[in-house]
């Protein structure tokens, strides 16, 4: 059994804490938030201990793993220190949004072996990993080229845009990692921006749709597709096309049901609404595989190192889109 702490009770912290609680193989020891009623309402709804600082967490020699749910500010100094004290790291994404201070925080942390995992929970996804699998196993032949939507359901807040530290490092990381999930490194990257949406994001120096197109070291050609809103749902697909046939993974509805009449034809269920209904199931075997690589001392995947990735790509994007260039990854 997996003794585990939780850092920061908020949306997603609480989300991470109820399936830990729940998991078979691991035990749910403490939460720790710097907002005591976030922290108090997660342990009494769970039933654990709420630790009374970081460093109670970290000395704790039962916790043998520690999931960082914390603002994304806080994420370097906290996997530095959860690994200096002997923990393995689930970190939610990204891992930081200045590329320099996490490859630092690379450069600290790893001479020590560190067992890092970085929460690009999408790799998770039934349907997305299914795709990517068959991908790999060569049932269409050699990839040529993807189109992945992303697209919210709602724009957030502005507090929210304030600290997100722009859509490329904060929405389209997702989109990022998932195509080196799918296609491997990346060679190029040219963004197209504009502010289409929300007049608000565009005063605050950010954009709200997005189209990035990359190009892969094996050829490959890969195109991203973001919004802030989605009238109909949160907009989730991909689509991969190689040179023997095409994969298609689509979105999710509530039920299977369909509606024929005089006025309609193949009328569904809206689009499910948010990412935590969406990604449900996704979320629940990112810890799964987390616990089961700390059980079994498999490396951690998405590691650090996919972190840093997907962290530079969207820097080059945020060039391109200043530039108007072509910016290609050494």
């Amino acid at each position: 059994m997996v003794g585990m702490a939780v850092l920061g009770c908020g949306r997603i912290g609480r989300m991470h804490a109820r399936n830990l609680a729940r998991h078979p193989r691991a035990r749910l020891l403490m939460v720790f938030d710097i907002l005591a009623e976030a922290a108090q309402q997660t342990a009494a709804e769970l039933g654990v201990k709420i630790a009374r600082s970081v460093d109670e967490v970290l000395s704790a020699g039962d916790v043998g793993g520690v999931l960082v749910a914390t603002p994304t500010d806080t994420h370097v100094p906290l996997i530095a220190s959860a690994v200096k004290a002997g923990k393995a790291v689930l970190c939610e994404k990204p891992v930081d949004l200045d590329l320099e201070r996490a490859q630092a925080c690379w450069s600290e942390i790893a001479g020590g072996k560190p067992r890092v995992m970085i929460g690009f929970n999408r790799r998770f996804d039934a349907s997305f990993r299914a795709l990517r699998e068959r991908l790999q196993r060569g049932e269409i032949g050699t990839l040529e080229l993807a189109v992945i939507t992303s697209r919210d359901p709602a724009p957030p807040p502005a507090t929210y845009i304030k600290a997100s530290g722009g859509l490329m490092r904060d929405m389209s990381i997702h989109d990022f990692d998932m195509a080196r999930y799918l296609a491997g490194d990346i060679a190029q990257v040219h963004a197209f921006g504009a502010n289409l949406v929300d007049p608000a994001i565009g005063k605050l120096g950010d954009i709200d749709t997005c189209s990035v197109s990359l190009r892969a070291k094996s050829g490959a050609l890969i195109q991203i597709n973001n919004s802030r809103r989605c009238v109909y749902g949160y907009d989730q697909r991909i689509e991969a096309f190689g040179s023997n046939g095409m994969l298609q993974a689509g979105n999710q509805y509530a039920t299977t049901v369909e509606s024929w009449s005089a006025e309609r034809t193949g009328a569904r269920e809206p689009v499910l609404n948010f990412f935590i209904e969406r990604y449900r199931e996704a979320y629940t075997s990112e810890v799964d595989a987390f616990v089961s690589s700390l059980e079994e001392g498999r490396p951690m995947s998405p590691d650090f190192a996919d972190g840093l990735a997907a962290l530079r790509l969207a820097v080059a994007a945020e060039e391109s889109l200043r530039t108007g260039a072509v910016v290609g990854l050494d």
